[in-house]
């Protein structure tokens, strides 16, 4: 059994909902995510889920076109 993980990220590139909506889209499609959450105010990135594999994470953040930086 898959342990839960969260793992958190500051994105500074985020600004607005179309940003937040693009990041939570790719990062959503990585297997072992179940929630996205993303702060415009704190422009941080939190992802839960089982199993969670960080390259793969930072990868979808990179495809949504933003850089991060592990919190």
């Amino acid at each position: 059994m898959a342990t839960a993980k969260q793992l958190t990220y500051t994105v500074p590139g985020v600004n607005c909902g179309h940003c937040a909506a693009a990041i939570e889209g790719e990062v959503g499609k990585v297997g072992g995510v179940s929630s996205v959450d993303v702060d415009l105010t704190t422009k941080q990135l939190t992802v839960r889920g089982d199993g969670l594999d960080a390259d793969s994470v930072s990868r979808a953040i990179d495809d949504a076109g933003y850089d991060a930086e592990p919190a």
